[in-house]
C-alpha cells in the first residue's frame, strides 16, 4: 500500500456523574466499512496510558489492509480528562470502560462485526468485555495481561527478587515509608522497567509518550492501579476474571514476552479456562512485543485474524 488512509474523530460519551460532557478520541487506519477484512479495535494499557505505544499496529493496515481503530480511554490522552475524580473508585470502574467501548463501537457503526486486541490493562478490559459475549465480537487477542491482580503481584514479587539488592532495598524502603515519589524510588522502578517493561534502549517514542501522558495526569492510573506496575494499591488490587473466563466463546490468542511482567503464571489461567485459545510467547520481548519484535508480532496477529 502506497499510503495509509487515516482519520481522527471524537465520540460523544454520556457519563452519569462526570459533571460535564465527555468525549472519546479515536483514530482509524484504513477503510470503514471494509469489503473483506474485519476491523480490529485496540485497547491500550495503564489504566491511564494512551494509544501512542500501540500506534505501531497501523502496520497491520499497511501490510495486510486490516482496518485498525485506536482510541484514548476516558481520562487519558486526547479524550476528556476528569482530574476532579482522582481517587473516586466508584467512578473509575471496569464497567465505565466497558460502556465506553460499546459506545465507540456504536459510534463507528461496527458493533455487528469487529475483533478486539487488548494490551496489558487493555487485555484485562478485553477479557471482561468478552465474558459478557457482546454482539459482533469475532476474535479476541489478549496481550501481556493478567487474569488476576493477585497473580500479577505474586509474579512481580518474584521478578523483583532478580533485581540487584540495592534496588530491591530502595523499593522496599520507600514503599514502607509511603514515599513512592522519591527520586530514589523512581530510579529503582526504572531498573525494573528496563528488564520487564521494555528491553529496548532507548525506549521507543510511543512508549515514552504514553508514560508522559500518565505523568501529566495520573488520575486513572493512581486510582485504579497505584504508583507503578508492581506496587498495586488501587481499586484493581482485587480484580480477578478467572471464574468467568469459560464464558468467552470466541477464539482467543494469548501473547506475552519471555521477560514480561505479565509472567507465564498470570497468563496461564486464560489458557486453562478459555475454551478456544492459543498462546504465543515472544522470546526476545518483555511487556511490549509489538515494539520489541514488531515484524513477528504483526505476522502472528495477522495469521490469527485471517485463520
Amino acid at each position: 500500500m502506497s499510503s495509509l488512509k487515516v482519520r481522527e474523530g471524537e465520540a460523544d460519551f454520556n457519563v452519569p456523574g462526570a459533571g460535564k460532557p465527555c468525549k472519546t478520541w479515536y483514530k482509524v487506519y484504513g477503510t470503514l466499512p471494509h469489503p473483506r477484512n474485519t476491523p480490529l479495535v485496540v485497547l491500550h494499557g495503564g489504566p491511564g496510558s494512551t494509544h501512542d505505544y500501540l500506534d505501531i499496529l497501523s502496520e497491520l493496515t499497511r501490510l495486510f489492509d486490516v482496518p485498525v481503530i485506536l482510541y484514548d480511554q476516558l481520562g487519558n490522552g486526547r479524550s476528556t480528562h476528569i482530574p476532579e475524580k482522582n481517587g473516586d473508585v466508584d467512578f473509575w470502574t471496569v464497567q465505565l470502560f466497558v460502556d465506553e467501548l460499546h459506545n465507540l463501537l456504536n459510534h463507528l457503526n461496527i458493533h455487528d462485526n469487529y475483533n478486539v486486541l487488548g494490551q496489558s490493562w487493555g487485555g484485562m478490559l478485553a477479557s471482561e468485555f468478552a465474558t459478557r459475549q457482546p454482539k459482533g465480537l469475532g476474535k479476541l487477542v489478549i496481550a501481556d495481561s493478567p487474569a488476576s491482580m493477585a497473580l500479577w503481584v505474586k509474579a512481580a514479587n518474584e521478578l523483583r527478587k532478580g533485581l540487584p539488592q540495592e534496588v530491591q532495598d530502595a523499593l522496599n524502603k520507600h514503599e514502607a515509608a509511603d514515599t513512592t515519589t522519591d527520586p530514589e524510588y523512581i530510579a529503582a522502578t526504572n531498573e525494573f522497567y528496563k528488564r520487564h517493561l521494555c528491553r529496548l534502549d532507548p525506549m521507543p517514542q510511543g512508549l515514552v509518550d504514553g508514560l508522559a501522558w500518565m505523568e501529566k495526569d495520573s488520575t486513572v492510573y493512581s486510582t485504579m492501579n497505584g504508583p507503578n506496575e508492581f506496587y498495586i494499591t488501587g481499586s484493581l488490587k482485587t480484580w480477578n476474571v478467572i471464574d468467568r473466563l469459560h464464558n468467552i466463546q470466541v477464539t482467543t490468542l494469548l501473547i506475552n514476552g519471555r521477560y514480561d511482567e505479565a509472567h507465564d503464571m498470570v497468563v496461564e489461567p486464560f489458557f486453562q479456562h478459555i475454551p478456544k485459545v492459543r498462546w504465543v510467547q515472544f522470546a526476545d520481548s518483555a511487556h511490549v512485543p509489538q515494539l520489541e519484535e514488531t515484524e513477528r508480532f504483526m505476522e502472528v496477529v495477522w495469521a490469527f485474524l485471517r485463520g
